[in-house]
């Protein structure tokens, strides 16, 4: 009986292993690529018919004016044949590149200090106590208020661009960091521990591996805010040495009370700022979400 019994129980134990494997494998199962057609009406189709409505609310605004002032609101004509002479006098490029370059350089410098700094806040308590309030009030803080003390500090120059963008950045990156490092699992670090990964290289490969969706989370706001910070910094700070990048051109265009070429300089900026997002970060993220199963392949 004892007998019949412990292979029932076997069996029944044999039973939910498979059900478990089975489970598993219904989980991960990736279709094959989707066909063109469905991948446009999903991903391409609805932007696209988004944009196509401002556009259409756009000039119905002009041609029944509504709003009548040209001064105050131009034909989207009007702004493409503006971005069309920029790119016929090959200044367009120019503009994109300026911006552009500060803007991923000032990013790179903030990832070297802030994620050494995230990871020195996360795990030392007495740095957590006396600088993490002070890193979320920095977030928090709108970086045009940095340009002025950067341009005393520093000058016109791009010295005083960098350090607006390492402000604004920075605390964005350490408290990404650190919010992913508080969501380690203390399973994960005493597993580490008990194998011999202590110190820098518990750091190295269990903390950070563990960590990197909420620090690329904290990547992609960091980007965010140094595009921000830089286009603040180029409004204001504006020296014929430094350029004409995007800000610089919105501030040139505000000047000269030409709502085109504003219209030019807004639309330039928003569609930087989503193609690095689309290009850079958002694949980046997806990838770390999907090799920790938390984003199911459909």
């Amino acid at each position: 009986m004892a007998s019949t019994d412990t292979t029932t129980t076997a069996k029944d134990g044999g039973d939910l292993a498979g059900l478990e494997a089975g489970l598993d494998a219904l989980e991960t199962v990736q279709q094959g690529r989707k066909p063109f057609r469905q991948t446009f009406v999903e991903k391409i189709l609805p932007p696209v018919l988004a944009v196509l409505l401002v556009l259409v609310v756009w000039q119905g605004l002009v041609s029944f004016e509504i709003v009548d002032d040209p001064t105050k609101l131009p034909a989207p004509s009007d702004v493409w044949h503006v971005v069309q002479d920029a790119w016929l006098q090959g200044e367009l490029l120019g503009y994109i590149w300026t911006s552009v370059s500060r803007g991923l350089l000032g990013f790179c410098f903030a990832l070297v200090i802030g994620t050494p700094l995230g990871l020195l806040v996360a795990r030392v308590k007495f740095v957590r106590a006396a600088i993490g309030p002070i890193l979320s009030g920095l977030q928090s803080l709108p970086s045009v208020a940095w340009v002025p003390p950067a341009v005393i500090w520093l000058g016109l120059n791009n010295s005083m661009m960098y350090a607006v963008i390492l402000l604004g950045a920075v605390p964005s990156i350490a408290n990404g960091l650190v919010s992913g490092v508080d969501q380690v699992s203390p399973l994960f670090l005493r597993a580490g521990r008990t194998l011999g990964a202590t110190g820098l290289k518990g750091t190295w490969h269990i903390v950070l591996p563990a960590a990197l969706p909420g620090y690329v989370a904290g990547l992609k706001q960091g980007w965010a805010f140094s595009w921000r910070s830089l286009m603040a910094a180029e409004i204001i700070a504006s020296f014929p040495d430094l350029g004409v990048g995007l800000g610089q051109l919105l501030e040139n265009g505000r000047n000269a009370s030409d709502m085109a070429m504003v219209f030019e300089a807004i639309l330039l900026i928003l569609v930087v700022g989503i193609a690095i997002d689309l290009l850079i970060f958002s694949p980046l993220e997806r990838w770390v979400l999907r090799s920790r199963g938390l984003l199911v392949r459909s």
